[in-house]
């Protein structure tokens, strides 16, 4: 194409012409027309390349001013503008016609019209200017969101300097809020897409309005301004949509076939999202709802209202139809709407339990309702009232007493103890009526009594946690020792209630040693040898007077002649001066009154001021604080009365016992609380937990999901040694994976060691000696022999009395040997505490001799096989599985005896390959046996040890997946509600645990994690699974997912436990103080954690000593005491630990509130200013 004329461009308003020749021109050399690369630059042509730089550099393209090109090309895009409408002068038909003049780039001088050029371009720049700004007040607030500035046209790079040193930002930047930080990026635009029938539509529409803006390369800011003033997803606008109850949501329900293959993490992806082909080639849509929360809510209460006129009696649907008003709260701004949906879910309840006026879950879920609307007194009168109805239900009385106890403004210990004696004796008598109607019938008790009568015992050991927590330390274990008496040790006569009760009075008041104290023999026993020596003293009279020889005649006994004859003189000769003798010591007793009065004036000390009003120094409080955790540390025991004699157990004499007359506990402080139990199940249930009471250790647990557990928790000031331990494994296992641990914390540590019972000698003392007097009423039974023998370490251990070389408890181990040889299971349990101290040859000399002497025992016995098999086999592969050693080698001969069932002889070589075959069959035998019980529901501890034995026998010899088979094969004999409440169970799956966790290496993340999951499924409240939990989740996934489990549990199973581990977790991960903080507040949310005790302990012991926030520390105390009044430890915490911020005026006035809860203080604040002569 060739051009006849030259023509000129304007590139730079006139100031630079540049002539250019013509396209088509021949003449000009081919170097000059390569060279020009873009020839509207202003430079292509006259700038000449210096002779000495490489041709290829030489080009105009590396050295033009490129600003030139961004006003050519805004020059051509006005010409285009002016296309459209008319010039509206000449200056601008001119300038049109010289735009579109495209036959030649020849430039033209300057003239006028570049100054009209100029103006020109400055009034287009305003007329942007004024679209920016009109496009940015359409936005509103929203215009702030869009990816980048109206001002800024681009990043600008690491090497540009700015023009100025600094800027003032007076706008402020709202993406800081969104990002936390100053964010130089682009930032992504989101916009919710409002499709009409499926997300494909709505996409394409989108994609097909917003194609020319997708597929450009311009600048963000040349976007369409109504696009950028919607805003990001989190914008004020669409926020409020999303609130807005009139909005209305697609809501896609997933396939019928698909029902029953779904699991909880698992979604199929082999269907569309709008729609699937069917089985004949049809097309059919997945059933898709669009309904806004309005439409919701009418929808799913239509729903509830028609199943429960059909299905009237079903809890399930009363209930989940009053959560679902709990949920419509939740969405609900105005308190006054709350308030309406509140009535509407009691409205519900109350329907509910008028068709089920026996259901405990309903009326506990309307009560629960009912205190979120009552005052706390027309709250107690509601439960009362219902309480009298259902008298003999212990779950009601139970959730009863603990919000009787967390309502601080009338909380009183006496009032608690009031409400503790009409459970007890409610619950008695129930269980008493429910005997007598079964005791006509069979003469034993049934399932429903041993349930009642296991519930009373639960109300009792929480009473005893009250009393201990309270202070009362004395009446905690005189009610334990009362009751033990009264229940285990009653005499075997035929008597009234009443009857039993006065003459357990003259038991208790009688002097005689009670459980626990040195020298005690039981109620019965004692009551056997007064008798005697009763009967002994009546001989010794009849012997005297058969002296004296013939009848005399009626008379009095010589000694009450004698008695009566002095008392008659002493009333007619001496009574002057006995009144006398009173009279002077009255004022002596004054004079030493006044005495006093003056040594304390000269200390400074006023009697008649307000008590502790001028105390003005905080460390004074904190030595009353330590003195009082010293005497509540100490004085546990209760003393005997005067007419006792001394103390039974610290031998104090009776002046001693007159200085400690709260711990005197009489018979009418006991006489309340006293019942019958008729179950052996209940007795022993008793027992063990009277053991644990005391910190004693006893291997047979409650099952993790009994309420006595539960309740146990609940309860709990301080970690127990188990979960302690638990607690110190998570921490070793986090903080071994990581760099350094110098920011994490041990849980445990929080609290400190006020828990440890090797310091307390003479409780574990008392607890021997208690456990030696339940084997009486409980012969043979190993976990009470194994809980003997670990207290009798605890307690000679502290005092040094014995080397590690010598068992602590082997002296009465062989002293019980000796009083029954054929107790083979003690065998095992001295075996197993020898191992434990390192002496593994005296331990297989005792499992040796054990089994050896299994095959003479009789029977009933010889069923106690397997227990000793297991634990022999256990004690050999303690010190860790090695492949072909000699313990690997004498714990297969020890199951191959087992499975084959031939006489056990000590271990000379591995078993041969015949008898490992006769072993495998013989187990197999013995499962399809052990099978059969299962199915009639006897699970016993020698089951149980048969399936461990062959998995353990299995794992061995063939591998661990024989051995995980044969343990999945068990599992599957038993129901998932059995399992559930089945602490033989229970114990199963944490050896299942501990055997997948030996072969973590060989096995894959996902079977080990599988396992775990479905154990907390059943075993929600098991805290060795959440040990499981946590090393495995640490290790093998990531921490987000294990937060996600723990989040995912906290809403279906909340527990204390569960919250313990949590915070374990990320304690142990690092001190991310926010995500602590948050955990502590979800785990004091829920409205039963609430009064867990040992969690607000946690958190105000973080706040003060990890976190270093004492004004956080101190409102935690605040609210902690608020919600547990009740709990003298978490009381003393605040003198302890929050002196600093806390006034003299301030832990004056707490004392008076802790006086006037009517909790036990055992030191007065003179008692410490007299100590270090401080004056007030």
């Amino acid at each position: 194409m060739a051009m006849a004329d030259e023509s000129a461009a304007s590139v730079d308003g006139g100031a630079t012409r540049v002539d250019v020749p013509p396209v088509g021109t021949r003449e000009q050399a081919p170097e000059e027309i390569n060279t020009s690369l873009f020839p509207l630059s202003s430079a292509s042509l006259s700038i000449a390349a210096p002779p000495s730089v490489p041709q290829w550099l030489s080009n105009s393209s590396f050295t033009v001013d490129l600003s030139t090109i961004n006003d050519a090309v805004a020059s051509i895009h006005r010409g285009d503008a002016g296309l459209e409408s008319e010039p509206e002068s000449e200056e601008e038909m001119e300038r049109q016609d010289k735009t579109t003049a495209k036959t030649s780039y020849e430039l033209l001088e300057s003239s006028e019209s570049d100054g009209d050029s100029r103006r020109e371009r400055k009034r287009g720049s305003k007329k942007k200017k004024r679209k920016r700004e009109r496009s940015g007040e359409r936005g509103d607030d929203t215009a702030d969101y869009r990816a980048r500035k109206s001002g800024v046209p681009a990043w600008a790079g690491p090497d540009a300097k700015p023009a100025k040193d600094y800027y003032f930002d007076t706008h402020g930047d709202r993406d800081n809020l969104a990002f936390g930080c100053l964010y130089r990026m682009d930032i992504p635009r989101y916009k919710s897409v409002n499709s009409e029938k499926d997300f494909g539509v709505g996409f394409r529409r989108f994609y097909q309005r917003k194609e020319s803006t997708l597929d450009t390369d311009d600048d963000i800011d040349s976007l369409d301004s109504k696009f950028k003033s919607d805003g990001r997803y989190w914008s004020p606008r669409y926020s409020a949509l999303e609130r807005h109850k009139s909005y209305k949501r697609y809501r896609i329900l997933a396939s019928k076939k698909f029902d029953d293959t779904l699991e909880d993490d698992f979604i199929p992806l082999t269907e569309d999202v709008a729609s699937h082909e069917s089985t004949d080639g049809s097309s059919s849509l997945r059933p898709a709802v669009e309904e806004s929360w309005e439409d919701e809510v009418l929808g799913r209460t239509r729903e509830f209202n028609k199943m429960t006129r059909e299905y009237p009696h079903d809890e399930r649907i009363w209930l989940e139809f009053a959560e679902f008003q709990d949920e419509v709260s939740s969405r609900q701004p105005q308190k006054g709407a709350r308030l309406q949906t509140l009535e509407k879910k009691i409205s519900i309840l109350e329907k509910a339990c008028e068709l089920n006026p026996d259901n405990e879950d309903l009326l506990l879920a309307l009560l629960k309702a009912y205190q979120r609307r009552d005052s706390s007194d027309v709250l107690i009168g509601r439960w009362e009232k219902i309480l009298i109805q259902h008298s003999s239900s212990f779950k009601l009385w139970r959730e009863f007493l603990l919000v009787l106890k967390g309502e601080f403004s009338r909380f009183k210990v006496t009032e608690a103890r009031k409400f503790y004696a009409h459970a007890i004796q409610a619950i008695f008598s129930a269980c008493s009526k429910q005997f007598r109607q079964v005791k006509q019938i069979s003469g034993l008790p049934d399932s429903a009594t041993i349930q009642l009568e296991l519930g009373l015992v639960d109300i009792f050991l929480s009473l005893c946690r009250f009393e201990w927590q309270a202070g009362y330390q004395e009446l905690a274990t005189a009610l334990l020792q009362a009751e033990i008496e009264f229940s285990l040790f009653s005499p075997s006569l035929y008597l009234t209630e009443q009857s039993k009760q006065r003459l357990f009075e003259h038991f208790w008041n009688g002097g005689g040693a009670r459980v626990g104290e040195e020298g005690a023999l039981g109620w019965s026993t004692w009551l056997e040898k007064e008798e005697e020596e009763r009967q002994r003293a009546i001989k010794e009279e009849f012997a005297r007077d058969d002296e004296k020889g013939g009848w005399t005649g009626w008379s009095e006994p010589m000694f009450k002649n004698v008695k009566t004859n002095k008392v008659a003189e002493d009333v007619h000769d001496t009574f002057p001066e006995e009144f006398k003798e009173e009279v002077e010591v009255e004022t002596e007793d004054l004079k030493q009154e006044d005495d006093t009065e003056a040594l304390l004036k000269i200390l400074g000390i006023d009697v008649d001021a307000e008590p502790n009003g001028e105390v003005k120094d905080t460390s004074t409080w904190v030595r009353w604080s330590q003195e009082e955790s010293s005497r509540d540390h100490d004085q546990w025991m209760p003393i005997h009365s005067k007419s006792a004699g001394t103390s039974q157990i610290d031998g104090e004499t009776d002046n001693e016992d007159d200085e400690h007359l709260s711990s005197i506990i009489l018979y009418e402080d006991i006489s309340e609380y006293m019942f019958s139990l008729t179950s052996e199940a209940a007795r022993l249930s008793l027992v063990s937990e009277f053991i644990d009471f005391f910190g004693g250790k006893i291997s047979r647990g409650l099952c993790s999901n009994s309420s006595c557990w539960m309740e146990k928790i609940l309860s709990l000031e301080t970690f127990p040694d188990g979960i302690s331990q638990n607690l110190t494994s998570v921490y070793n296992a986090l903080v071994k994976l990581e760099a350094s641990s110098n920011d994490y914390c041990n849980m445990k540590s929080l609290l400190g060691d006020d828990n440890n019972i090797s310091q307390r000698t003479s409780m574990m003392t008392f607890l021997r000696n208690a456990i030696l007097l339940f084997l009486n009423a409980f012969p043979r039974n190993h976990f009470l022999e194994e809980a003997a023998l670990i207290a009798e370490e605890l307690s000679v251990t502290k005092m040094g009395s014995s080397s590690h070389s010598i068992t602590p408890c082997r002296v009465l181990a062989k002293s019980l040997l000796k009083n029954d040889r054929q107790d083979v299971l003690f065998c095992g349990v001295y075996a197993q505490r020898e191992a434990a101290f390192g002496n593994i040859d005296h331990a297989r000399r005792v499992f040796d001799m054990a089994l050896s002497s299994v095959e003479v025992l009789p029977a009933n016995l010889k069923s106690n096989a397997p227990l000793l098999y297991l634990w022999y086999a256990e004690m050999e592969l303690s010190s860790g599985m090695v492949e072909h050693s000699e313990s690997s080698s004498r714990a297969i001969h020890i199951l191959s005896c087992l499975g084959s069932g031939e006489s056990y002889s000590p271990f000379k070589s591995h078993p041969s390959n015949l008898q490992l075959l006769r072993s495998r069959q013989g187990f197999k035998e013995r499962i399809k046996t052990v099978r059969l019980a299962w199915i009639t529901g006897s699970i016993d501890d020698h089951s149980i040890a048969v399936i461990c034995s062959a998995s353990l026998f299995e794992e061995l010899t063939t591998g661990w997946a024989a051995a995980v088979e044969v343990l999945d094969q068990s599992f599957a004999m038993v129901l998932p509600e059995r399992r559930s409440n089945s602490n033989q169970l229970e114990s199963l799956y944490n050896f299942y645990l501990r055997m997948l966790w030996r072969h973590q290496k060989q096995l894959t993340l996902r079977k080990i994690w599988d396992a775990i999951i479905q154990g907390l499924q059943i075993y929600p409240y098991n805290p060795d699974l959440f040990t499981n939990l946590v090393k495995v989740g640490h290790s093998y996934t990531t921490p987000n997912k294990l937060r996600l489990f723990f989040h995912d549990i906290s809403h279906k199973k909340p527990s204390v436990i569960l919250w313990l581990f949590a915070l374990a977790f990320e304690m142990g991960k690092g001190n991310d103080s926010h995500r602590i903080h948050a955990l502590f507040e979800r785990s004091l949310a829920d409205g039963k954690l609430r009064s867990s005790v040992v969690l607000w302990r946690c958190y105000v012991a973080y706040e003060i000593d990890i976190a270093r926030k004492p004004s956080s520390a101190r409102r935690v105390f605040f609210r902690a005491i608020h919600a547990c009044p009740w709990s003298k430890k978490l009381w003393l915490d605040g003198f302890l630990k929050l002196h600093s911020v806390l006034t003299p005026k301030e832990l004056s006035d707490l004392q008076e509130v802790m006086r006037d809860k009517e909790l036990n203080l055992r030191t007065d604040i003179y008692e410490i200013l007299l100590q270090d002569e401080i004056p007030l």
